[in-house]
């Protein structure tokens, strides 16, 4: 078995561990962190649920390998919140505007749409169905998604503030 030390800064955790060189990020997330709100889907990068912030932009989980994160900054789902553990803007809007269902999906929803909405937060409901158009939801049909967003970006322009 070949392992190697990795050093990384998870949710604003600083981590060190041994893993196996094979091990992916995904795994290394759910099962050595216990953090269990990055999911697996399709473990072939198309459905978009493994979805973290990598240094702040996405990245598949399950396509990384846990090694290939050694000296990054990652966010998963369980560090979107606010410091005082409430709900941040987007998580609010896929609140109040149904954004979820099974809730599968929203993991991968929520780490793509912030750094989609930190570069703009004025976007058309196309420039967001783009944005979405990589993480695959089974439940919503998307327009809540839509409508979170939107609703999230107009919060942002209204009170000046970021994800």
């Amino acid at each position: 078995m070949d392992t190697r030390k990795i050093k990384l800064t998870v949710n604003g955790k600083s981590y060190e561990r041994e893993v196996e060189t094979r091990m992916t990020l995904g795994d290394f997330i759910r099962h050595e962190l216990g953090l269990t709100g990055t999911h697996y889907g399709c473990e072939h990068g198309v459905c978009g649920a493994c979805t973290i912030l990598l240094d702040g932009r996405t990245a598949r989980s399950c396509l990384m390998l846990a090694v290939q994160a050694n000296g990054h900054d990652l966010v998963t789902i369980e560090g979107l919140a606010l410091p005082n553990g409430d709900l941040n803007p987007l998580q609010n809007a896929f609140w109040e505007n149904h954004g979820l269902q099974c809730g599968f999906c929203t993991p991968g929803m929520l780490t793509t749409l912030t750094e989609f909405l930190r570069e703009n937060n004025n976007p058309t409901e196309e420039e967001v169905r783009i944005a979405i158009s990589g993480n695959l939801c089974r439940c919503t049909g998307y327009q809540s998604i839509v409508d979170s967003a939107l609703a999230c970006a107009k919060r942002m322009r209204e009170e000046n503030i970021t994800l």
